[in-house]
């Protein structure tokens, strides 16, 4: 019955933890996998998390149990992640007007998006156009929903820089009335380069000028600059000017929830009764897709951020969070230039969130993972949480080494 079925191809980001792993150097560093490590270089479980989780296991069998939870999750959950991305006083809460159901992190979300998309929306909405680069995700999830994946410029390797002018050229020209584009609301993933708020709102106005339709999607807000207000300006931008959209919201990166699969899909509609039709067409979705989400991370959320001196303490972790990221950014760039590497580093400062696009060339990074135990993806990119004042100076020696003995030809540096 199976004989015929192939190997699939592993997973890149995968296959570096896996290499990682098996090394048994004492000086191996995993720059690979997306997720906040300690100055220890250990996996980190917020203090309000534990504090909750507490509460939690107090309250089971009277306040919490283990039944199954509605389709869209708990009312509650709904009306805390709204005010967290939109802002307590957005007038699209007020209005009732924004369709909000759980789902299975912000992967869940964007492929509860995209079958509505392809199953509810006009066949121009089909084509979604994507960042390149982009996460390595986005494209199957839409993909596989029907979508027509097309890229849009963004990242200028010459400068290790926004594409401002090619991002434009496409969205004002290429895309046709009607598409759909995804948007990083912050923290680009994989570059960390985002547009400044002035261009921002150059990329709404040809937005709103061509009837393009954003889905942004937002895994780390509070994570990028520490600030969860700061960090929503995109999405708050949108609403004030009166798009109708799709939010993705992923808890993973700055609740530290990755194996909770905690997110939400917020789809803002142009009134009250709109917002009620499409939620109940959200709800056709799930349920043959996975019938209703998981309970825990859903409780840990409400917990959290239904609780005002939680959220503070919250607030204070993450900013300390993204201080820690901060601080190795300016570590490492530090450390490249007193070294005199070859090459310019401010882009590693210029950019922002947990990953950095380093202008490292695939051979260099082959000779980092071969010779020196530093396994990162093999187009350079880095997640920041992975460096620590423990390994930073031989991260920095190790960059210099591979940029050195590599012939200046095929460095892009």
């Amino acid at each position: 019955l199976f004989d015929k079925i192939e190997v699939a191809a592993a997973d890149p980001i995968l296959g570096i933890e896996k290499a990682f792993q098996a090394d048994g150097d004492a000086r191996k560093i995993n720059l690979g996998v997306g997720a906040y490590r300690t100055e220890e270089g250990k996996p980190f479980v917020l203090q309000v998390v534990k504090d909750a989780e507490k509460e939690m296991l107090e309250e089971l069998g009277t306040k919490l149990n283990k039944e199954y939870s509605t389709i869209d999750g708990p009312a509650a959950l709904k009306t805390h992640t709204q005010q967290l991305v939109f802002g307590k006083d957005s007038e699209a809460i007020t209005s009732n007007r924004i369709a909000s159901v759980q789902s299975l992190s912000g992967t869940g979300s964007l492929r509860v998006a995209a079958e509505f998309i392809k199953g509810h929306m006009k066949p121009e909405a089909h084509d979604i156009w994507i960042s390149d680069p982009t996460w390595a995700n986005h494209t199957a999830i839409f993909q596989k929903a029907g979508m027509t994946v097309k890229t849009y410029p963004y990242y200028k390797a010459e400068t290790r820089s926004l594409n401002f002018e090619g991002m434009m050229n496409a969205l004002s020209i290429d895309a046709k009335p009607g598409s759909t584009v995804l948007l990083h609301s912050c923290a680009h993933n994989p570059t960390g380069v985002d547009p400044t708020e002035e261009q921002w709102k150059e990329i709404a106005n040809v937005m709103k000028q061509r009837s393009l339709i954003p889905v942004l999607d937002s895994a780390y807000q509070g994570y990028a600059s520490g600030s969860l207000d700061k960090d929503a300006f995109t999405i708050r931008l949108f609403v004030s000017m009166g798009f109708e959209f799709y939010m993705c919201q992923s808890f993973a990166k700055n609740l530290g929830l990755y194996g909770e699969r905690i997110g939400m899909l917020h789809v803002v509609c142009n009134s009250a009764p709109q917002a009620d039709a499409v939620l109940s067409q959200l709800k056709l979705v799930i349920r043959p897709m996975y019938s209703s989400p998981p309970i825990h991370g859903a409780q840990l959320v409400m917990k959290i951020l239904g609780n005002e001196a939680r959220l503070i303490a919250w607030k204070k972790e993450l900013s300390g969070m993204a201080d820690r990221i901060l601080e190795v950014r300016s570590q490492l760039r530090t450390g490249l230039e007193k070294k005199g590497t070859p090459g310019t580093w401010h882009h590693i400062t210029d950019q922002i969130g947990m990953f950095s696009y380093t202008g490292l060339t695939t051979p260099q990074c082959e000779r980092l993972i071969k010779d020196h135990h530093i396994y990162l993806t093999k187009f350079g990119r880095i997640s920041l949480a992975g460096l620590n004042n423990g390994n930073i100076q031989y991260m920095v020696d190790s960059i210099d080494e591979v940029v050195r003995a590599l012939p200046p030809i095929t460095s892009k540096l």
